[in-house]
């Protein structure tokens, strides 16, 4: 049986609304493949009163029929109601829920809802009905919402002007593991990679535990990789088309965002997104929205600069890795991570990926400094000379500049390297009039070499710090 990993919050939620007095309409979504499903499964397991899934590419007579042979089964009746409208089904539904004797909460699961609401099927008027005119009325309903198509959720649920509105009891927003977390999932697994290959293992896979479950823990990362993206019919090759036609309608606009911001590892801004993609006006805006409720990317003020400038970089790992490496792959190569993976091209991919993980990191960072319960901002600058990836500003009037390097052994400095960086850091002070503080900070894989060039640093801060659990 597999165990359930991390989601302390969550599953204290799930449980605190399963025995509270009131009824209950609580909303768990996030990034597909990233466990909701089992999230709910794992806590609840056999407390259901009702679990419909919807399905995909169904229209509304088939989502209909489905929902109507999965009220017969829970009702354990040898009636199959022909249901023409969702006003029906949710009245079927109500008079079944009727029926169960007073006692425990009834647990109603509805997943992937977003795949439930074809166009024109009054799927959320009748759910706005059921919901407002019967089961907030009474205390022993507890109706959960999933579904990976986060905008969705967003607009239908959490927005909604209309009878929903303030509704929501609870919002259960799923993201993907952090290190640590990646770390117990494989331990569990019985895996004995040790970090150096898990942070590696990141980079491919990101946060995502569907992906995770997929690996064969008795090979290495690198005959994992080739078994999944590689191989003959290798299971992930083929995620990423399904990936982004599942969540997004006009899926072949986000994809195009994606790209260009996969090409552009140091992030863009959204004029910069608009010049390169064509995608006008409001629509882009949404676009990015959305992507960011989905994990796909992350948004970053750039320092002293306006919210309207904020950097966007491609934070998906999946998504990253597969459009470097399989997209355009013609070698043919099933062992092909096993013959270049040490190549030059792709160890400096693993730079980059590193800073990106450090700033999915932050709080971790913000942890090892000490100054977790500080307020501080994170930003990143740049101009036409000069980058900074990682900015933390601090309430107490000093700033941590970070470097941020990915090595096998401690990273060393040289002279010409430590004079880099002082300038840099004189730069950004005289570029942004800033009289803060400056910490000049390293995060590394191993830590820094000890040398008369080291000397500068003022905080080193090495890979273990980002495995750190921060509940």
């Amino acid at each position: 049986m597999k165990t359930l990993i991390g989601r302390k919050k969550e599953i204290q939620i799930i449980e605190s609304c399963y025995t509270s007095a009131q009824s209950e309409f609580v909303v768990v979504y996030g990034r597909r493949r990233v466990g909701k499903t089992f999230l709910i499964n794992q806590t609840l397991k056999n407390r259901f009163a009702f679990c419909f899934v919807g399905g995909h590419r169904l229209n509304e007579g088939e989502q209909l029929k489905a929902f109507s042979m999965v009220l017969k089964e829970y009702s354990q009746s040898t009636f199959n109601p022909q249901l023409n409208s969702w006003a029906e089904a949710f009245e079927a539904l109500k008079q079944y829920l009727k029926s169960i004797p007073s006692g425990n909460k009834k647990v109603i699961f509805i997943d992937e809802m977003p795949w439930i609401d074809t166009p024109k099927s009054k799927f959320i008027d009748a759910l706005e009905q059921f919901w407002n005119g019967w089961a907030a009325l009474q205390n022993d309903i507890f109706l959960i919402a999933s579904g990976s198509a986060t905008s969705w959720m967003a607009d239908k649920l959490f927005v909604n002007q209309g009878g929903l509105y303030n509704r929501i009891t609870h919002q259960i927003y799923l993201r993907p593991f952090n290190l640590n977390e990646v770390e117990e999932y494989l331990l569990n697994k019985g895996c004995t990679w040790d970090r150096y290959q898990i942070l590696q293992s990141y980079m491919t896979f990101g946060g995502v535990p569907f992906y995770y479950n997929l690996l064969n823990t008795n090979n290495s990362l690198v005959q994992n990789i080739d078994d999944l993206f590689f191989s003959k019919n290798a299971r992930l090759r083929n995620e990423f088309d399904e990936l982004y036609n599942v969540l997004f309608n006009s899926a072949d606009k986000y994809i195009s965002i994606v790209s260009v911001l996969s090409e552009n590892r140091m992030g863009l801004t959204r004029n910069e997104i608009l010049q390169k993609t064509k995608i006008q006006g409001g629509g882009l805006t949404k676009m990015l929205e959305n992507l960011e409720k989905c994990d796909f990317i992350i948004s970053f003020s750039h320092y002293n600069h306006k919210v309207k400038d904020s950097v966007y970089k491609l934070s998906d790992m999946y998504t990253l890795f597969f459009l470097k490496f399989i997209k355009n792959d013609k070698s043919k190569d099933s062992k092909f991570w096993t013959h270049n993976s040490n190549r030059p091209s792709i160890s400096s991919w693993y730079g980059l990926t590193f800073e990106l993980i450090c700033l999915l990191h932050s709080d971790q960072i913000k942890k090892a400094l000490g100054i977790s319960g500080m307020a501080t901002s994170i930003s990143t600058w740049r101009d036409s000379d000069s980058q900074i990836d990682l900015i933390i500003e601090r309430a107490d009037r000093m700033i941590n500049l970070c470097e941020i390097k990915f090595s096998v052994l401690p990273y060393t400095i040289d002279k010409e390297y430590r004079e880099h960086l002082i300038q840099r850091a004189a730069l950004f002070k005289d570029a942004t009039k800033n009289r803060n503080g400056i910490l000049q900070t390293f995060i590394t894989t191993y830590g820094v070499t000890r040398n008369q060039n080291s000397s500068f640093i003022n905080n080193q801060i090495t890979m273990d710090s980002l495995f750190e659990n921060i509940d």
